[in-house]
């Protein structure tokens, strides 16, 4: 019987570009610099402020950037090193995920004017759709 190709695309390794979702540097990226055990691993953010420490994998998202050359258990200057020379961080930046939390966090952030202002652009953005969708098809 052949094997089936796995469902699973990201895997727990080390140079996983993971993003933290809880502690106090919820919503930042680190790297897993070394794996503990099934339930732990080292994490390392040198450029984005997360600082070396164990982490549970509950708390952590696997994102689709790793970092390939990256030795077991390494130093923050070799993690710097690494993020800075593949562009990781300017890659998340600049990622859907990304963008789609700032978003998000933005849009809870605004306070109730704000919020109105908005509903207003809304409703004439679709009254202008709404017109020139019926210009067309008059």
């Amino acid at each position: 019987m052949p094997a089936q190709p796995s469902n699973f695309k990201r895997f727990v390794e080390v140079g996983r570009v993971v993003l933290l979702k809880s502690g106090p540097q919820e919503g930042r990226i680190a790297v897993i610099a070394e794996i503990i055990d099934h339930n732990r691993a080292i994490i390392d953010g040198p450029t984005t402020g997360v600082p070396r420490q164990a982490f549970p994998y509950r708390h952590l998202t696997l994102t689709p950037f790793v970092l390939h050359s990256l030795p077991r258990g390494a130093g923050t200057g070799v993690i710097r090193k690494h993020l800075e020379k593949d562009g990781t961080v300017e890659k998340w930046n600049k990622s859907a995920w990304a963008q789609k939390r700032e978003a998000i966090a933005k849009r809870r952030s605004l306070n109730d004017f704000e919020r109105f202002v908005v509903m207003i652009a809304k409703k004439a953005r679709r009254d202008q759709v709404r017109k020139t969708l019926a210009k067309a098809s008059a």
